[in-house]
């Protein structure tokens, strides 16, 4: 995978997903691999808590909505929370134009994030 889509940060038992300007053009292809890297640390928790950092992302298409959706699922399933934050204004609007903005809360940073889900 390449490191410009996606990396993987610890703050306690919550697992950050950090975005970066690459998921903007995330092939399907390529969404496997992704999910696998973001996936596997989610199944190995009890109730995992996971952020999605998207503030060095200014868009993203359907791929990486895919992948939210898939990560949300799992999330889910296993009895956790997941957030968002750092979304710019155009991917706001895209999450709102599609309404999965109602399946996360949004925050405006990361500390905000962590926060609201007991990290």
């Amino acid at each position: 995978m390449e490191s410009n889509v996606i990396s993987l940060e610890w703050h306690g038992d919550a697992l950050v997903v950090v975005a970066a300007g690459g998921v903007e053009s995330l092939r399907w292809e390529i969404v496997e691999q992704a999910a696998d890297i973001v996936l596997e640390p989610i199944r190995e928790q009890k109730a995992p808590m996971v952020v999605f950092d998207l503030s060095r992302v200014s868009y993203f298409g359907s791929v990486f909505m895919a992948l939210l959706v898939r990560c949300h699922k799992l999330v889910r399933i296993r009895g956790g929370v997941m957030v968002l934050c750092g979304v710019h204004r155009l991917a706001r609007d895209l999450l709102h134009t599609t309404a999965l903005d109602t399946l996360w809360a949004i925050y405006d940073t990361r500390e905000e994030a962590l926060e609201s889900i007991g990290a």
